[in-house]
């Protein structure tokens, strides 16, 4: 008898959701509270969240296969979202999410098998407009 595995690969937005599911837990250790979830690919902010004063955070998370570097960022349209974040007083939070098939950078991270991630934390974004 021959059985057949039938590997599904993650879409975009699986692997974003597994990138958003670190990112969550390592928010919540951190004491922050949600205001607001978003885990639609290209919607942003992912998370909104306020600290214990209150504070808002605007929190982008990406997730981003092997070799990619997950804590690089487009510079440009990061100004734009500052913009965004300073007219509604809050800072920006950036968690790149790197994430690889254990077997090789080439091949796709399939659901319920195990992947390899890189996470480096969440860096703090500057929000002074230049």
């Amino acid at each position: 008898m021959y059985f057949c595995s039938m590997q599904k690969a993650l879409s975009k937005q699986e692997l974003h959701n597994l990138a958003m599911n670190h990112v969550g837990k390592d928010l919540e250790q951190r004491g922050f509270e949600f205001v607001a979830i978003n885990s639609k690919l290209q919607k942003h902010p992912q998370f909104v969240c306020i600290d214990k004063n209150s504070q808002y955070y605007f929190v982008i998370v990406k997730a981003v296969l092997s070799p990619n570097n997950p804590n690089n960022y487009d510079m440009v349209w990061m100004e734009t979202f500052k913009k965004h974040a300073h007219e509604k007083d809050a800072k920006v939070l950036y968690a790149g999410v790197g994430l690889a098939n254990p077997n090789g950078d080439n091949l796709p991270i399939y659901l319920n098998e195990d992947y390899l991630i890189e996470y480096n934390g969440i860096q703090f974004i500057d929000t002074n407009l230049n």
